[in-house]
């Protein structure tokens, strides 16, 4: 669906899509669902849910597993 966006938003948008592999819709869409998930956790640090949603868009494949140092289970 075709929204109005500012020319210098779109820019900044196709710079960082092109730097991470994204198409600058899907740039957009990271930025909002960032966005909203920070306005959603107040109390979390920005850099925090940044991380938060590229790990989950990474899914569990790219999960390295947990594997306590003591060895006892």
């Amino acid at each position: 669906m075709p929204v109005r966006i500012d020319d210098a938003l779109y820019e900044q948008a196709k710079a960082h899509a092109s730097a991470e592999r994204r198409t600058i819709a899907g740039q957009i869409e990271f930025w909002a669902m960032v966005g909203k998930a920070a306005l959603d956790n107040p109390d979390l640090p920005i850099d925090f849910v940044r991380e938060l949603m590229v790990a989950r868009a990474e899914g569990p494949l790219l999960a390295t597993p947990f594997v306590p140092q003591s060895g006892a289970l």
